[in-house]
């Protein structure tokens, strides 16, 4: 007898053109050979030490790099593979004129609990790499129908020895193999795929977290007391159902509820987003093994808190997880962590080809010795923001 257990995804790879700003657009999350001593532990698939992949992505560059934007589009294909429905990317192309296309190789782990003729239940781990490969265009009419979405799924087991590059070979000849075989009907391609977890939070999102965990009170408490001093604790509420008090000193108690607007009053801005930081930190340590996008949440908050609490994520995530982290603090730099984990997104207008470029640390800093701090102050990646306008502004 066999029965699913929990479900894990890891994202290796993603092509996106004509969505949103992405043309040709390409970001990989392999990397190529084993960091002794890495600060990072298990970067790499459960039982499957080959198959390494970038745990933690730390996503840098200057405003409208599309830093924010990349997540929401993965969170959008993620929302037409888990539900099936068009809508989610059909509203992200850019030229209607013109056909869109996306390709995403992402990792699937399954716990698969085993009872044997004794009885005994014995777990096994079951990795598959899948591809999702989809075109679609808008008829003249400016209506989506189905037969607009062209989608090819395909997957293939990881073996014992496997790294991502064997495999995606195998996918690219699975691909290939498949095309041969023109299916119109999207939905039947997306039923191969299934039960995908992931967790998003945006800058603007100004809602308490819901389903919140037993440890959220201690988190919240720990969180919003380490940002702001004025706080002496905070505790659930046993009259009011699902209810966190957030005691301050001198003023009246703020009341938070789970999926209620946060209140704006009086609480400072690095506060409020503290709320939804402790819920991440909280669903983090709750499901380990997870996908997970925190953009931009430490824009009000001090530069050590923010490093402190990007290494405490680190710290909580399991095996089969990855975090990826949108932040514009260059202390973050100065984390030990390896290069292949910070990547630099660049928008160039004068390249209608590739407008938002994809350029990873690692491929400039081969050393260990490198200084990645020196290399950003220094500009070689070419991604410091253009300020020969601001300084303009005197002239006028």
């Amino acid at each position: 007898m066999q029965t699913e257990g929990d479900q894990t995804m890891i994202v290796m790879d993603i092509k996106l053109d004509n969505f949103l700003a992405f043309n040709n657009f390409h970001m990989n999350m392999s990397y190529p050979k084993k960091i002794v001593n890495s600060s990072i532990e298990n970067e790499h698939l459960a039982d499957r030490a080959n198959f390494r992949y970038k745990k933690v992505n730390i996503l840098m560059g200057g405003n409208a790099t599309g830093k924010t934007t990349l997540g929401k589009m993965i969170m959008l294909i993620f929302n037409f593979i888990e539900r099936k429905a068009y809508d989610y990317i059909a509203q992200c192309i850019n030229d209607k004129s013109q056909k869109a296309t996306f390709t995403i190789d992402f990792v699937m782990t399954q716990n698969d609990l085993d009872l044997d003729s004794d009885f005994n239940f014995n777990i096994n781990l079951t990795h598959r790499l899948y591809r999702v490969h989809t075109e679609i265009r808008v008829r003249e009419e400016k209506k989506m129908r189905e037969v607009d979405v062209l989608t090819f799924v395909n997957f293939v087991n990881i073996d014992a020895n496997d790294s991502y590059e064997v495999c995606a070979k195998k996918l690219t000849h699975a691909a290939k193999e498949s095309k041969n075989d023109v299916k119109q009907n999207y939905i039947e391609e997306l039923e191969k795929v299934g039960g995908l977890t992931w967790l998003f939070r945006y800058p603007e999102e100004e809602r308490v977290g819901t389903n919140l965990p037993d440890s959220y009170e201690k988190i919240l408490d720990y969180t919003l007391r380490s940002l702001d001093p004025a706080i002496i604790k905070v505790e659930k509420l046993t009259e009011v159902e699902k209810s966190y008090a957030i005691r301050i000193k001198n003023a009246d108690p703020v009341i938070l509820q789970e999926g209620s607007d946060i209140p704006k009053e009086p609480l400072s801005s690095g506060t409020k987003a503290g709320i939804d930081i402790a819920f991440v930190l909280s669903e983090i340590k709750k499901k380990p093994s997870r996908f997970y996008y925190c953009d931009e949440k430490f824009s009000y908050i001090h530069s050590d808190i923010e490093k402190a609490f990007l290494s405490l994520m680190i710290s909580c995530l399991g095996e089969n997880s990855q975090l990826f982290f949108t932040t514009h603090n260059f202390s973050i730099l100065d984390l030990d962590l390896p290069k292949h984990s910070y990547t630099f997104l660049k928008k160039d207008m004068d390249d209608e080809e590739q407008s938002i470029k994809c350029i990873n640390a690692s491929q400039y800093l081969k050393k260990n010795t490198q200084s990645l701090r020196n290399a950003v102050e220094n500009d070689l990646f070419s991604v410091a923001p253009n300020l020969d306008l601001i300084y303009e502004i005197e002239e006028l």
